[in-house]
């Protein structure tokens, strides 16, 4: 089995690279795919433990970006996922993602100030030394439970962080549009993440998005994934299918802070993705 969606603590993780890497062995998965947000540091930090005991170590990202439904024009938050299987993406990719986090550090910045006025006891400063080299609101929210003014993850978001509390600053995100264009000038694969998380009101609206996204340079479709059931999971393989889309799939551990999803397991045993997954994305990047 292998997993090709997790995180570290080079985004929002728990677990250092060289500790996942380490669980991936004790685990004896073939593959690993780290996945951080925005940030290709924790592979980089990870590539030479991997190096050693021969795990395949798969360099990826996830990117934050918005789509409209097709009919209505709404718009929907779309995690977009990038796999480079053959090295570092090239300097278009590499200079576009830092207009990316330059962006994602203005909204910080936005956001800190927002809880500031709200009485909020809390600065950019504090919260960064926790995100390291990507800084977001699962960092900010451990500050506050350190802090004993959130209880825990969930109370953080609901009160201070999350899109319904007073003190949410929007984030000026890309378009799906324009993070493919940008994977794959870089040489990457672009693949949406967790389908289920967009929350259309039909399938016709989903299968519409996923074709429009196509015809932007859409290649693939996380079929299996800790939020996705085996039900849903055969859903997204015959829709990845009749799209003629690759599936992917991975767990999207975070360690601790989401105890539930197990590394390469998912939730409850319900992730079990076969290496042909990888195999394929690596036969279209060749």
């Amino acid at each position: 089995m292998i997993d090709l969606h997790t995180h570290t603590t080079a985004s929002d993780g728990t677990f250092t690279p060289e500790e996942l890497v380490a669980a991936a062995q004790m685990l004896e998965l073939e593959a690993l795919a780290i996945t951080d947000h925005e940030t290709f540091a924790g592979f980089e930090a990870a590539e030479p433990q991997a190096r050693e005991i021969n795990l395949d170590l798969l360099r990826g990202i996830e990117l934050n970006t918005y789509a409209r439904v097709p009919g209505n024009n709404a718009r929907r938050n779309l995690h977009l996922l990038a796999y480079f299987p053959f090295g570092a993406p090239f300097k278009p990719f590499t200079a576009w993602l830092d207009s990316q986090r330059a962006s994602r550090r203005e909204r910080n910045q936005k956001l800190i100030a927002s809880l500031q006025r709200m009485g909020v006891p809390i600065t950019l400063e504090e919260v960064e030394r926790i995100g390291r080299s990507v800084t977001g609101r699962p960092h900010m929210a451990r500050v506050l439970i350190e802090k004993g003014i959130a209880r825990d993850h969930e109370d953080a978001f609901r009160r201070f962080l999350g899109e319904e509390s007073p003190g949410y600053v929007e984030r000026q995100t890309v378009t799906t549009e324009e993070a493919i264009e940008a994977v794959c000038m870089g040489g990457g694969i672009p693949v949406v993440a967790h389908p289920v998380r967009l929350s259309l009101a039909g399938r016709v609206e989903e299968r519409e998005m996923l074709k429009r996204l196509k015809r932007s340079g859409l290649v693939g479709l996380e079929v299996i994934h800790s939020d996705q059931p085996p039900d849903l999971q055969q859903y997204y393989m015959a829709l990845a299918q009749s799209l003629e889309l690759v599936p992917t799939g991975g767990s999207d551990f975070h360690g601790a802070l989401k105890p539930r999803v197990q590394l390469g397991r998912g939730v409850d045993s319900n992730v079990r993705v076969p290496k042909e997954f990888l195999d394929r994305l690596r036969s279209l990047a060749g």
